[in-house]
């Protein structure tokens, strides 16, 4: 029998140790227009920060800033445990290539989640299952095929311009096209998964780059595995586009109606 190839995504965000540094590879599966995915970008980040030898607890929050376009090719990481206290610890992380200046800067904190007081605010948006929506059609980006995205609502529909702009609301089922369980990492690449709110808002594509992301994690890795689940259930939406920035906002829901993770970002766009 063959061995089992490492899924793409793993094979993505795969690092390795160095003297002082992680390293690790850009991948032609994950490639979006100029560069690669953000969201594997940030996976491979909290990869190397999870497999830090120092690291303890469970990640809370992650920001990562995209600074400058990222090269194909090899790709260095430089990890720094800046603070730690016996219930959390914060972390920063410079991503370079070949000795030159910061591309990407990113922030994190783990914490030891405790059993504690509970009070669930938010619920679970109704949706129609995962299994009677219609995949979205592929598109010439490779990173967006490496996903399977079945919109509930608010589809991404590119065409003639109209007088007003649609709406920047979505409410889609996500999952990698070739199923593998849902881990932080993947549900911190997911949470960067959605389509620019200003491709849904004029319906066209336009220059486009997210700058800075935060994804908040309301789950940790045991939980995340008793859940045993491959997709999730995400909402995303923006609430201002202003000289050449936007926001967008998004849930990350498991199937089983748990909140997993919460998104900002903000992002620029040429239009």
């Amino acid at each position: 029998m063959h061995a089992k190839l490492p899924h793409p995504f793993d094979e993505a965000t795969r690092i390795t140790a160095g003297d002082s540094s992680w390293q690790g590879h850009t991948s032609d599966d994950y490639w979006a227009f100029v560069g690669p995915f953000g969201g594997t970008t940030a996976a491979t980040i909290l990869r190397a920060l999870i497999e830090h030898p120092q690291a303890a607890g469970d990640p809370l929050a992650l920001t990562v800033n995209y600074c400058a376009p990222i090269a194909k090719g090899p790709f260095d990481l430089d990890v720094r445990l800046v603070k730690a206290n016996r219930s959390s610890q914060h972390w920063s992380v410079e991503l370079s290539q070949g000795g030159g200046e910061v591309a990407t800067l990113a922030t994190a904190v783990f914490a030891e989640r405790r059993p504690s007081w509970e009070h669930r605010v938010a619920r679970c948006p109704d949706a129609k299952p995962f299994e009677q929506t219609l995949p979205f059609p592929k598109i010439a980006a490779s990173w967006a095929n490496q996903y399977e995205f079945r919109f509930v609502e608010g589809e991404m529909r590119i065409g003639p311009p109209q007088a007003e702009p649609a709406s920047t609301y979505s409410k889609i089922w996500i999952s990698d096209r070739t199923p593998r369980k849902l881990d932080m990492l993947s549900l911190m690449a997911m949470s960067d998964a959605f389509f620019g709110r200003v491709f849904h808002a004029r319906r066209e594509l336009v220059p486009f780059g997210t700058v800075s992301l935060t994804t908040y994690f309301h789950t940790d890795a045991e939980e995340l595995a008793t859940e045993d689940i491959t997709r999730v259930l995400a909402t995303a939406d923006s609430k201002i586009m202003h000289k050449s920035y936007g926001d967008q906002n998004g849930e990350l829901w498991s199937p089983n109606g748990r909140l997993l993770a919460t998104t900002t970002q903000i992002a620029y766009f040429k239009a």
